[in-house]
């Protein structure tokens, strides 16, 4: 009998963390909703671009409560989409085409380091086979002499796929971690311009080069090339700048979520 009361209470505390685990779950849920419609606000152009938000606001404005609207704050703050201010609340920041312009620029720079020391330590072979699956999908795309608007939007999961793979096979938590910090921004993802350049009638040709870069740079990891897998990546980012110059001055600058926020050179 001495050994039952612990065994009550254990059994206790058991069920008590099971109730607990629903209410954290939806806890969970209202704040990821919260930050999503908060950033959907922001990157839509809704809340404009420099204008300062008040927690109370979002919260009026969302129907939300305190503490999930509090949490997307300070997460929307450190993907750098707001600005503390001294005074109380946020700001929402903007971006001149240099600071995007820098952001693709230290993306290359990471995802080529991650790419070389790939070639050099070995990517494991099951990696390996996804990328080669994704780029096999990519290319079902690219048969079509033009692309739509849904095919676009395919390519754009499978190359933030194929991208995410790249940067798991390095192995590296440290370069997977800043390399997740600089594609925060809307724009300086792997796809940020690719859907803005859907009409365009040069959009497959350029998706047709990217994919080049993609093969040639999984052929250098496997042949040990480190060098030039390095090299293939940091070019491959140089597409990225041309579409940053091709939108900021397209007349569908709107149509491309954040983009508004992109403070154009005078």
């Amino acid at each position: 009998m001495a050994n039952a009361t612990p065994s009550i209470a254990n059994n206790d505390a058991a069920k008590g963390l099971a109730g607990q685990r629903p209410v954290q779950a939806a806890t969970d849920s209202v704040q990821v909703r919260a930050l999503l419609q908060l950033r959907e606000l922001i990157l839509s152009g809704e809340l404009a671009g420099g204008s300062r938000i008040t927690e109370l606001a979002v919260v009026q404005r969302l129907g939300a409560s305190r503490t999930p609207v509090r949490a997307a704050l300070m997460r929307l703050e450190q993907e750098g989409l707001l600005e503390a201010l001294p005074s109380g609340g946020y700001a929402i920041k903007t971006f001149s085409e240099r600071d995007v312009s820098e952001a693709i620029e230290l993306r290359g720079t990471l995802e080529g380091l991650s790419a070389r020391l790939t070639a050099e330590r070995g990517a494991a072979p099951v990696v390996l086979a996804e990328a080669r699956a994704c780029l096999d999908a990519i290319d079902e795309f690219l048969e079509a002499p033009t692309l739509n608007d849904q095919a676009f939007s395919r390519y754009v999961a499978l190359n933030e796929q194929f991208h995410a793979l790249l940067s798991e096979m390095s192995g590296s938590s440290v370069i997977a971690r800043q390399l997740e910090r600089v594609m925060s921004l809307p724009f300086a993802s792997p796809s940020g311009f690719v859907v803005a350049q859907a009409n365009s009638t040069a959009a497959r040709d350029m998706l047709v080069v990217a994919q080049d870069q993609h093969r040639q740079v999984l052929d250098a990891i496997v042949q040990r090339e480190g060098s030039r897998a390095e090299a293939i990546m940091r070019e491959h980012s140089r597409l990225a700048q041309r579409n940053l110059r091709e939108v900021v001055q397209s007349p569908r600058l709107d149509q491309l979520p954040g983009v508004r926020l992109i403070r154009k050179q005078r």
